[in-house]
């Protein structure tokens, strides 16, 4: 019996090892991690025309994805229109009203040296041929104004984003800058976060993170710590943390890849940084 003790007394001695050296390892390993929990972030765009007017179309609903420099929604174009035709006809009454002028001025400047007319009717048709000249480009104007405004009756998504909320619909009328749709951006999607104070000295910018959403057998995200807010702040009830909540706290912003948009507004996430290696 002795000679089946020994060695497996010296089996035992090596699982013990091995166990102690597997938890060594875990607790340097946890050493270098920093656990939080956040929500996804993302922008969100309030879509409005820069003209007043009637909705005539509304190109999408809520929940639809819109890319990029997509039609969202159209005003009545009929005003603007008439609009650009009468500045148009402005125009050219301007033109016609100032190459008539330049035709006078031409005249008395060749009758002026044969005394055919007063210097003071040169006087007059210099200021008629300059003010009219200015009336020109004031007309110039006006038609590009015009031109800008019906462009204005049309507007297109600025990003990639989901459609939230659909405010308004077709028939409405519509100030300039009043919404019509909410879009979430698709693109910067970020987690905010908080760290502890004890724990700020760990987090630096450009820090690796991974992130995990509560569904299961969901993948793993990745990031970047992109902001660290200078200011502390008592933490926020709608984060869950290990700490107390009148703890203070730093606000951390880690800007996530978000390839298949898995990382929905307000989801709440697990982040786990790669902290500094401990000395030694």
């Amino acid at each position: 019996m002795r000679r089946f003790i020994l060695p497996a007394i010296f089996c035992a001695l090596l699982v013990l090892i091995a166990i102690g050296l597997t938890l060594m390892l875990r607790g340097q390993i946890n050493k270098n991690k920093l656990v939080l929990y956040g929500n996804v972030d993302v922008r969100e765009v309030d879509i409005s025309f820069r003209v007043q007017g009637q909705v005539v179309q509304l190109c999408f609903e809520e929940g639809d994805f819109v890319p990029k420099g997509a039609l969202m929604a159209v005003l009545d174009k009929t005003p603007y229109d008439d609009r650009v035709r009468q500045a148009a006809a402005n125009l050219e009454s301007a033109k016609a009203a100032f190459l008539n002028a330049e035709i006078l001025l031409k005249r008395r400047q060749g009758l002026i040296g044969v005394g055919g007319v007063s210097q003071e009717d040169l006087d007059n048709a210099q200021a008629n041929r300059d003010s009219l000249e200015g009336q020109l480009l004031a007309a110039e104007a006006a038609l590009q104004i015009a031109k800008d405004d019906l462009s204005y009756t049309a507007v297109y998504a600025p990003n990639d984003g989901i459609l939230l909320t659909r405010i308004r619909e077709p028939g409405s009328v519509v100030l300039p800058s009043e919404p019509v749709y909410t879009l979430s951006l698709t693109s910067p999607v970020w987690i905010r976060a908080y760290v502890s104070e004890p724990n700020l000295g760990k987090v630096d910018y450009g820090m690796d993170a991974k992130i995990f959403t509560d569904t299961k057998g969901g993948k793993t995200y990745y990031g970047k710590v992109g902001f660290i807010s200078p200011v502390a702040e008592f933490t926020p009830k709608t984060v869950e943390t290990t700490q107390l909540r009148t703890d203070l706290v730093y606000r951390l912003r880690i800007y996530a890849d978000n390839p298949d948009r898995g990382l929905k507004q307000g989801m709440p996430v697990t982040v786990k940084l790669i902290t500094r290696r401990s000395d030694g």
